[in-house]
């Protein structure tokens, strides 16, 4: 299931989040290719990631067997058009968020070896957890190595309809923003009660990591831990009615459903060939 040469088009912070886990993964440095503008960056993921760094496309994907579109997204329909005479037969894996599989083809023209993948930021710590999405021409061991790429940054989770990568940019790619919002929000309240920004900021840190951590060891679900920690007339259950009285929690189930529907707008907006035309 490995390819000969891996060639990344973009040499960004997930681009080098996912090679540092293939690299990790025991993936040789030699078979990686990276296609960075910049000189600084092309020069900084040679030196500390010992991979070819190309200012061009056509050195770089030359002999790649799968090329990951790691451009951002208004970046991808010029990279895409540039890449189309060059792709051939390879497998190409977009991880540009919101970019439709047909528009990414179409660009390519009309290449069907492609796989779309919705990262999210805790990759950068190999922490992620990725969605993906192929249609069903796509043999099962390009799905197999679309998934050992993205795996190297974390987990993932394999959908059923392009669609729902919409929800999962709304949950897993917008969630951690949520989260550290939350994190945002204790750390202030600590600070409030009178601890220095050291010890706030660990509090804050530790006990949203802490409970995390019991969920994932724990086959409870989350409702029951909470009811656990919540004693009739204690103190826990007072600042859990304040939240219901603020409804925090509708407010995140908006928050997820505005956030889905964003992205299926900037699907909508940057998958047209004409960006300022009307639909």
């Amino acid at each position: 299931m490995e390819f000969s040469q891996i060639c990344f088009i973009g040499g960004g912070n997930m681009a080098s989040a996912l090679i540092g886990g293939l690299l990790k993964k025991g993936w040789p440095p030699e078979r990686v290719a990276v296609v960075e503008i910049d000189a600084q960056a092309r020069e900084k993921l040679g030196r500390e990631l010992k991979v070819q760094a190309y200012a061009e496309l056509a050195p770089a994907v030359a002999g790649a067997e799968c090329i990951v579109l790691a451009v951002k997204p208004q970046q991808l329909r010029e990279v895409a058009r540039a890449l189309a005479p060059l792709v051939h037969g390879s497998l190409v894996l977009s991880i540009a968020a919101g970019i439709r599989l047909d528009d990414v083809r179409r660009w390519l023209g009309g290449h069907s070896r492609a796989v779309r993948a919705m990262p999210n930021t805790p990759a950068l710590v190999l922490a992620g957890i990725t969605g993906l999405y192929a249609p069903p021409e796509v043999a099962r061991p390009d799905r197999d190595r679309a998934q050992r790429i993205m795996d190297a940054a974390g987990e993932t989770i394999w959908l059923e309809h392009e669609g729902e990568l919409d929800a999962v940019t709304a949950l897993s790619g917008s969630g951690p923003a949520y989260v550290f919002y939350f994190i945002e929000a204790l750390q202030q309240a600590a600070s409030d009660l009178g601890f220095d920004d050291t010890a706030a900021r660990r509090l804050a840190l530790r006990t949203f990591s802490g409970a995390v951590k019991l969920a994932e060891h724990s086959t409870e679900d989350p409702s029951v831990l909470r009811a656990r920690v919540t004693s009739k007339g204690g103190t826990t259950e007072r600042g859990i009615a304040e939240l219901e009285r603020a409804d925090v929690r509708g407010a995140i189930l908006r928050a997820a459903r505005a956030a889905t529907e964003r992205s299926r707008e900037l699907g909508d907006e940057l998958g047209r060939d004409n960006p300022g035309a009307k639909s």
